[in-house]
């Protein structure tokens, strides 16, 4: 399956790629030197993309939509809405359940406002396959936890956060429901958190079954934890290539922005 650019993004993906080259003139050595986040990887047959999130060179926020406004929908809308206003974008994805009209289903917090409440609740699809999760963070401390575990041991609220699910990895082992490779193929894209306090984002860019997904966290990127995002809709913006995944309404965003880097002190004559 060829992944496809919504109509009219592939203008706005070059465009992107243009800007985030526009400064490249002025870069050091050392910036010039520093890996993008995002690269292919590839498990047991499975093309992926791979996107490392590192507390020392990023940040995490959430975002729904401009405020006050309808969610965003796309990850085009998204990208057109920051422009070259703001932090750089190192790279953003889906991640949350949503409703028809991309509203969180689940717990959701952005800038340290919680806009839905936890979701406990039982019921069909992907998101009811209990233990489901929370993402979530403040500064450079981000987590994966079971819905479960977030209610008895969060107690403050953290500066974002959004639940989905199912689980994928629980400390260490696949979600006892998710077969090691079944036989429901999809675009898919999930999250965890490795030992060092990196978010690794997965993005497969052919149909992948959950336990593939699960056991390439578990067994390659070796996160204790990893959740679900969401399946079909799965879609990635890395402004380093242009990419600009199109496709099916989303709702709920998260986006990495490259930390601001500290001016270099000027050598004295």
């Amino acid at each position: 399956m060829t992944r496809r650019l919504r109509p009219g993004t592939i203008a706005l993906a070059a465009a992107l790629a243009l800007a985030a080259c526009g400064d490249a003139a002025d870069g050091t050595a050392e910036a010039e030197a520093t890996p993008p986040p995002c690269e292919s990887a590839t498990f047991e047959g499975a093309p992926l993309t791979h996107c490392i999130a590192d507390p020392k060179r990023h940040r995490i926020r959430t975002v729904l939509g401009p405020e006050g406004g309808a969610p965003y929908r796309s990850l085009s809308e998204l990208a057109l809405a920051i422009g070259n206003e703001g932090p750089e974008v190192a790279f953003a994805t889906n991640g949350g359940m949503f409703n028809a009209e991309g509203r969180p289903i689940g717990y959701y917090v952005e800038n340290g406002e919680r806009r839905h409440r936890l979701n406990r609740n039982e019921g069909y699809g992907n998101f009811h396959l209990l233990p489901n999760g929370v993402f979530f963070g403040t500064g450079g401390a981000w987590q994966v936890r079971t819905a479960d575990d977030f209610a008895r041991n969060v107690s403050k609220r953290p500066a974002f956060g959004t639940q989905s699910g199912p689980m994928l990895v629980i400390a260490g082992k696949l979600h006892p429901r998710i077969d090691e490779d079944g036989t429901s193929l999809k675009l898919r894209n999930a999250v965890g958190v490795d030992r060092q306090g990196r978010a690794h984002f997965v993005i497969s860019d052919a149909p992948i079954s959950f336990g593939k997904l699960a056991r390439y966290y578990r067994d390659v990127l070796k996160t204790p934890n990893a959740l679900f995002l969401d399946g079909s809709v799965s879609s990635l913006w890395d402004p380093h290539v242009g990419r600009v995944d199109g496709g099916p309404p989303l709702g709920p965003l998260i986006v990495v922005e490259n930390r601001a880097k500290a001016p270099s002190k000027q050598r004295e004559e």
